[in-house]
């Protein structure tokens, strides 16, 4: 078995994004393979987005798991390249920042194959952050890199990547949202905590590093949260890389705060819709309150997506400010006049498989 073109899936970011691109090769015909790494292997993580978004079931699973970052990218490293040198491919496609992208690109680079960087040029300018890590390192080694935004364009060019590689095509993950905004529903999941979608509710999602491995900051951040919920009530899906250190704050006993599983994605993005704001350190989320017009709160002293601040809703805020400007947004009307960033419009996928296609021709 061969295929012109691998496209390489890790972690739950990268789903949303890939689904658009792989449906518009397929339109195209051309040869693709997907291979999961594993990196994300939990069903509410994993799986059950590949059910939820119609992507195909992948190819191949690697299997690969959890582990600190040096020992999960050299895993993902060893095991593609195996991969990459049994089917030859023309090109490797990676998404976004997570290990599994950095570790494909560096084995693509190595064995001579083409690879091409969806959500290249991102850059919050802070080298604490992993991801910042496999941005750069990435963008670095791919010959074809697709950005969302014309910062992102700006960044490569200072970092002296020549012009004709570089393509604005757009946001593949507003693709995924727009086509799958009819089927979005939290009902269960509200009722299950004793909410209607009627209920005023705000969103919380917290797994970064910076935020939740450090027991000071953590409490810090709780006690924000703890503010919050007086304003109102919140839904807080627990990502496993935070429960124990969250249940240890004791969090899971404020009656104002409801920890829930990790939700999949349709139910996930319903919470997100029916909320009245998001309080967050996701990149992703962060775009995707933009195109839905809630206010979104980013737990965070920067972002790569400052798009999402210019042309969208959200804000950069810490734990003791996040629930003054919680109030301050909730009170004002701003976010209902906002821009919809450019190219944001639910064909980046189909703009990206155009331009894959010629190269591979």
């Amino acid at each position: 078995m061969s295929a012109r073109i691998i496209h390489i899936t890790g972690a739950r970011p990268n789903f949303p994004k890939a689904a658009p691109v792989m449906r518009a090769l397929d339109e195209l015909g051309m040869d693709q393979m997907l291979v999961h790494t594993g990196q994300h292997y939990d069903d509410k993580l994993s799986e059950i987005f590949f059910r939820q978004l119609h992507l195909r079931k992948p190819d191949m699973s690697l299997g690969v798991g959890s582990g600190s970052h040096a020992q999960q990218t050299a895993a993902i490293m060893v095991a593609l390249e195996a991969v990459f040198m049994e089917h030859s491919p023309e090109l490797v496609v990676v998404y976004g920042d997570v290990n599994s992208t950095l570790a494909a690109a560096l084995v693509a680079s190595k064995l001579g194959i083409r690879l091409a960087h969806v959500e290249a040029g991102l850059r919050s300018f802070d080298r604490g952050m992993p991801e910042e890590i496999n941005r750069i390192l990435t963008d670095s080694v791919s010959d074809l890199l697709f950005t969302t935004s014309a910062d992102a364009n700006a960044h490569l060019g200072r970092e002296g990547v020549p012009e004709e590689k570089i393509f604005f095509v757009g946001n593949p993950m507003i693709d995924t949202l727009l086509s799958s905004a009819d089927r979005f529903d939290a009902g269960a999941v509200l009722s299950a905590i004793g909410l209607r979608a009627t209920d005023p509710y705000l969103v919380a999602t917290l797994h970064r590093p910076a935020n939740v491995d450090d027991p000071a900051s953590l409490t810090g951040l709780v006690d924000a949260l703890v503010e919050c919920a007086a304003i109102a009530p919140i839904v807080l899906p627990m990502h496993p890389r935070g429960a124990r250190a969250f249940a240890a704050t004791g969090i899971l006993a404020e009656p104002g705060i409801h920890v829930i599983d990790p939700q999949g994605y349709l139910e996930f993005m319903g919470l997100v819709r029916g909320s009245r704001a998001v309080i967050t350190d996701s990149g992703g989320v962060q775009e995707e309150t933009t195109m839905l017009g809630v206010p979104c709160l980013t737990l965070r002293p920067n972002t790569e997506r400052p798009v999402t601040i210019s042309d969208g809703t959200n804000t950069l805020v810490t734990a003791e400010t996040v629930a003054s400007t919680l109030r301050e947004r909730l009170a004002s009307a701003e976010h209902a006049h906002r821009r919809t960033p450019p190219l944001w419009d639910g064909h980046a996928g189909r703009r990206i498989a155009r331009i894959i296609s010629e190269q591979v021709a």
